[in-house]
């Protein structure tokens, strides 16, 4: 007597035609994922439209004269935001700096066998909650703790090495240096933990070739897993950047809000974020429509960063490959 088998619940060989029930499955979580992808466009569209909306007045009254001038003064209705697009730039790049040495250092040394797994596992939770920590925290730490800290240093500096343009003023209180050390501090985690996965997802047979070429443990870490991880470190660094650019609430409070471009670490200084919190709150019809103007430019400067870094990041990935 011939028998069965019920292989209906045998898994799928891969050499067997997708079923009817697959292929719809595929074709709906390709819909899906294409719709998620375009109401992404679709919203950065429309935020661009409302703000360039509100924004027209102001571009209409000033022109590209408004991204070249730094007097900001309601009064007269005289607006220029180059003394903020400096602070913006120069602060964020300043804290990258920063934070890209200690947050690759940190992945470096968490991730290549320098500590216990355990131990390693809670200095990674530790970085990464500073991540959950208020701006305004920050920024109050910033103000009784940082200034204080640093001010002798800051004027020690001043006093016996005036003459370079980066310490050419003293510290008297908010400034440029608080600003930067408590924006790398906020950045550091996002560069640790990405640089970390960087690092954790180069195979192990990578290092395991290095040492059989007879590299010592740091000839390793430097001259291969370091090249290896660079395109994830570099993605890393993107990610900063944009989060540096668009920090407000710690930099209000920390870098003294004044519409002046200077080379000193110690000098007040002014963002494009925090001009629009600081404004914005008894800003007047027209100031408010210089403001928009100004949300406009910082929201196409950080667009253009994550679009630069998205390019070199591809680049760097094909060299790698080539």
């Amino acid at each position: 007597m011939a028998t069965t088998v019920d292989t209906s619940d045998r898994p799928r060989s891969a050499s067997q035609a997708p079923s009817g029930g697959e292929y719809l499955g595929d074709r709906l979580f390709r819909g899906i994922a294409l719709a998620a992808a375009a109401f992404v466009i679709v919203l950065l569209v429309y935020i661009f439209y409302q703000i360039g909306g509100l924004a027209l007045p102001a571009i209409q009254a000033h022109g590209l004269g408004f991204l070249t001038s730094a007097v900001w003064n309601p009064t007269a209705a005289e607006f220029g935001i180059l003394a903020e697009i400096w602070g913006t730039l120069y602060s964020s790049l300043l804290a990258l700096v920063i934070a890209g040495v200690f947050g690759v250092g940190m992945a470096i040394f968490l991730t290549q066998n320098f500590l216990h797994p355990r131990l390693a596992y809670v200095f990674r939770t530790i970085v990464e909650m500073l991540a959950a920590i208020p701006s305004v925290v920050y920024g109050l730490w910033g103000i009784f703790v940082v200034i204080p800290a640093i001010r002798p240093v800051a004027n020690a500096l001043n006093e016996y090495l005036g003459f370079i343009p980066l310490f050419g003023t003293t510290l008297a209180g908010p400034g440029l240096a608080p600003a930067v050390i408590v924006l790398a501090i906020m950045v550091l985690p996002t560069v640790a933990a990405i640089s970390q996965d960087a690092f954790q997802s180069i195979p192990y047979k990578v290092k395991e070739a290095a040492y059989g070429m007879g590299t010592t443990h740091w000839e390793a870490i430097l001259k291969v897993m370091l090249p290896t991880a660079s395109g994830g470190i570099f993605g890393a660094l993107v990610l900063g950047f944009g989060r540096a650019l668009g920090e407000t609430m710690a930099l209000a409070m920390l870098i003294g809000n004044a519409n002046q471009i200077s080379l000193s670490l110690f000098s007040p200084a002014n963002t494009l974020a925090s001009l629009l919190a600081s404004q914005w709150p008894e800003a007047g019809a027209i100031e408010q429509q210089a403001l928009m103007y100004a949300a406009l430019a910082l929201l196409a400067i950080t667009i253009a960063v994550n679009v630069v870094g998205v390019i070199l990041m591809s680049l760097t990935s094909r060299q790698q490959v080539t």
